[in-house]
């Protein structure tokens, strides 16, 4: 029997019952990354230089992100929809490809990673200080390539089919071996850098092992099976086609920061590296409740969107908005707040201090305007609406940040510029996207009658 309706009951609460454990998976998943860095910052001489060599990796992490949300994010909304239409072995073939295809990428990856890795690490700003911190945590994370394909890509599999407790369980399972690792190989072991790499490898394998044992077991209303492993053109091509707004969001994500930590490097050096590091843990951290709750709405809305019950995907939109537009205005006011409490976390060396409180408050002048680019990026991806995804995915990062870091800095802004890239394009960039959806989806619809 048929289960997960979303046509059913109050959209609101559909959302919430997907969002609430997505959130919750987010806010752990960042656990991963996040743990490390609170251990490595505080380790006793080397805290500062640690957490930035690890900084320098974040933006080959994001590319393998960035593939992972290729497949997963490209073809779970396509299962949504198809579940929305009664045609559940197209569904299964779909996930099947992107299974396939995470394989694929997860292989050619690691490859090439690993034979380049020195040349990108100083291309994306290491010093020959940082360099050894760097590459001692790259090389072992890299290894691990194929479990952050398989954790990451096929999980919202699991949540598209409303399973967003197990899909909670995910990531749950691998941020607590993670948190029992961490110290165990940092510190018992004295392994630094590579222990933290090793501990992080060892807990995305646990969630591929649990993804794929949901996945491939009776609970599962689309199971991965190989009979649908088989690449064909058409399919790949729509699942590509929709993943390449994710795809595209963590790969200008990546090259904005490489040019921030580039950049960084040129006019402030490894301090000020080490900042933006601090700055983007933070800013995982509560991004992550928000990507939670836009992904959450996702398989809500694909789900009416296929089954023709436009008013309910309208409403699914308005719900959205304003809890993620709350959600947004509630950190902001907290970082500019006390912006000191939040580096403490990570580094409490005066220095580091005295340069990131300013550089805080620049950063996230305008985080609440990130909310109106969520919600049209994920509206646009639960629709089916690709090209409209892409374009704002590209718009903010690679048409505004990127060449903002770069200008900005040379025109006698000196750091301060490449932190005020950020909010200038969250203003732009975001109500830019919002708008848009507004009146290219959200207006439209109200003219369109329920049933297909």
């Amino acid at each position: 029997m048929e289960k997960n309706d979303f046509s059913q009951g109050k959209v609101s609460g559909n959302i919430f019952s997907m969002a609430l454990p997505m959130t919750a998976a987010q806010l752990i998943n960042i656990l991963y990354n996040i743990v490390d860095r609170v251990y490595l910052g505080h380790l006793e001489g080397v805290g500062r230089l640690s957490i930035t060599g690890l900084g320098l990796c974040l933006p080959v992490i994001s590319i393998l992100i960035g593939f992972a949300n290729l497949c997963g994010m490209g073809g779970a909304p396509l299962c949504s929809i198809h579940r929305g239409r009664g045609e559940n072995s197209e569904a299964e073939n779909v996930m099947g490809n992107s299974f396939t295809l995470l394989l694929f990428f997860g292989v050619c990856l690691t490859v090439l990673c690993l034979l380049f890795k020195r040349p990108i690490l100083y291309l994306f700003g290491a010093s020959d200080a940082t360099f050894p911190y760097a590459d001692n945590y790259l090389t072992i994370y890299l290894l691990g390539t194929i479990f952050v394909m398989v954790g990451l890509g096929m999980n919202p599999f699991i949540n598209s089919q409303g399973f967003g407790r197990v899909g909670m369980m995910t990531v749950a399972l691998g941020a607590a071996v993670n948190l029992v690792l961490d110290p165990v190989f940092i510190f018992i072991f004295q392994m630094g850098v590579r222990g933290a790499a090793l501990a992080t490898v060892i807990s995305q394998g646990c969630s591929a092992v649990w993804v794929l044992g949901f996945l491939t077991g009776p609970k599962a209303i689309l199971r991965l099976r190989k009979s649908a492993l088989a690449l064909r053109w058409q399919r790949v091509r729509r699942i590509l086609a929709l993943g390449t707004s994710g795809f595209v969001m963590s790969l200008t994500n990546s090259l904005v920061q490489i040019l921030c930590n580039a950049t960084l490097q040129r006019v402030g050096g490894d301090l000020y590296v080490g900042v933006m590091t601090v700055i983007n843990s933070v800013r995982e951290v509560f991004t992550m409740p928000l990507t939670g709750l836009t992904n959450g709405c996702q398989p809500v809305l694909g789900y009416n969107y296929g089954a023709g019950l436009y008013g309910r995907v309208r409403e699914g939109i308005r719900f959205t908005a304003i809890s993620s537009l709350g959600y947004s205005l509630v950190v902001w006011i907290l970082v500019m707040a006390a912006p000191q409490v939040f580096i403490h976390i990570f580094n409490s060396e005066s220095e580091l201090l005295e340069a990131g409180i300013p550089a805080f408050r620049i950063y996230f002048a305008a985080f609440f305007c990130m909310a109106f680019q969520f919600i049209g990026q994920s509206v646009s991806v639960a629709l089916n609406r690709s090209k409209s995804a892409v374009f704002f995915s590209m718009f903010r990062k690679v048409m505004i940040v990127a060449p903002l870091t770069l200008l900005l800095p040379g025109i006698g802004w000196g750091v301060d510029g490449v932190f005020w890239a950020e909010p200038i394009s969250n203003v732009i960039g975001g109500l830019a996207c919002f708008i848009t959806m507004w009146l290219t989806v959200y207006v439209p619809l109200g003219r369109m009658k329920d049933g297909i």
